[in-house]
């Protein structure tokens, strides 16, 4: 397999991409492009819209996983180069489409190994942007009965040297958990507000309150994001005095404790400040990311790849601040995730202008390769 081939599927792929749940096409033309090995057994829609792609090479010895994601940003892109996305308002802006492509070079190259003892499996998981994908795999009873021993994800990071391999000895990623926060108030006439409950008071009383949570310094044990992405308020009617309101919010900490320690501390302004202005509210908590907790074992077997194959390795010392919710899978397996540098002038994850540096797919495959045959041949 010749990596312009891999670099064909990953255009492919980025003209062609899905939102969260709905990869299904994606997931096809995977399916399709890998459809030539026939020493692998392909399991479909697994935890949704997955494909696992298993090798076997013996009935003992370790199994490893190596997971990748298919789903896409709900983005506009602002490129215009020839394998812009065709699907309007949404396109991959976290280079999904490259780590799809790392692991199908994966395939050709597993489909003519002939390890003495293991299987090697690739996840292509669906949902990941909403969180949702992991915990669906992790529900399915065909992955859970393939008996992963380890679990390795890489994800692209912008701003660092290109080809550069991040580790993290502990947390790889924050813990992530989205809110909204509805209002309810009384409409009333936009000449006698005096008769309704208007919410924006409120709502403009919250933003400051929740603001002053914040503690943006990752490198803090104590870190604390909360981040408004969304609000909503009334009708577009001007005779009407706004009878409702919503904020979202996403919130980002160290851990879970701390996080269960944030949503208190919201909780307790949200009792203050919305009795005061007479609003009865409701909160709704949703997609939650665990923060990626690398393995030991794992972590060293990622150094040591990087190491074979001669590339810089870069050990951060606090955790990135964006959630992954391979967080599911290192609560329950060993498991490691690990950086590979996209470029200092790569424009940034979830930005409309970027796109997957395709420079970056053999090198990925490079530091796979090197972790599969370390643990299935020195283990």
């Amino acid at each position: 397999m010749t990596i312009d081939k891999l670099k064909v599927l990953r255009k492919e792929l980025h003209r062609y991409p899905e939102l969260s749940g709905h990869e299904k096409e994606t997931a096809g033309r995977i399916r399709k492009f890998i459809a030539a090995h026939h020493n692998a057994e392909v399991i479909e829609n697994i935890g949704g819209n997955g494909l696992a792609v298993v090798y076997t090479y013996s009935a003992s010895g370790p199994t490893i996983v190596i997971r990748c994601e298919l789903d896409a940003l709900p983005i506009e892109e602002a490129n215009d180069f020839e394998h812009r996305s065709r699907n309007e308002g949404v396109s991959h802006k976290c280079g999904h489409d490259g780590h799809m492509a790392i692991l199908a070079g994966l395939a050709f190259w597993l489909n003519d190994q002939d390890f003495g003892s293991g299987k090697v499996v690739l996840l292509f998981q669906p949902a990941e942007e909403t969180g949702a994908g992991a915990p669906g795999v992790l529900n399915d009873a065909r992955f859970t009965g393939l008996n992963p021993d380890y679990i390795f994800a890489l994800h692209n990071i912008p701003g660092q040297p290109l080809h550069s391999v991040i580790t993290l000895k502990d947390s790889f990623s924050a813990t992530v958990q989205s809110v909204a926060i509805r209002l309810k108030g009384v409409e009333s006439h936009s000449a006698e507000p005096e008769h309704g409950v208007n919410p924006a008071l409120c709502m403009a009383e919250l933003t400051q309150k929740i603001d002053r949570l914040n503690i943006n310094d990752a490198s803090r044990g104590d870190f604390r994001l909360c981040v408004p992405i969304y609000s909503n308020m009334g009708v577009q009617s001007y005779g009407i005095s706004a009878g409702f309101g919503e904020i979202h919010y996403t919130l980002r900490t160290k851990t879970s404790a701390k996080m269960e320690r944030l949503k208190e501390d919201l909780d307790h302004i949200l009792r203050e400040v919305c009795p005061k202005h007479q609003l009865p509210y409701s909160v709704n908590w949703f997609e939650y990311f665990p923060a990626v907790v690398n393995d030991g074992f794992c972590n060293q077997a990622i150094r040591e790849a990087a190491d074979t194959c001669k590339l810089e390795v870069i050990e951060k010392g606090a955790a990135f601040k964006f959630g992954e919710d391979f967080g599911w899978f290192s609560e329950k397996y060993q498991a490691a995730m690990f950086g590979l540098g996209a470029g200092l002038e790569s424009p940034a994850l979830h930005q409309a202008d970027y796109d997957f540096p395709d420079e970056l797919i053999e090198t990925g495959m490079a530091m796979f390769r090197g972790i599969i045959k370390n643990i299935l041949t020195n283990r």
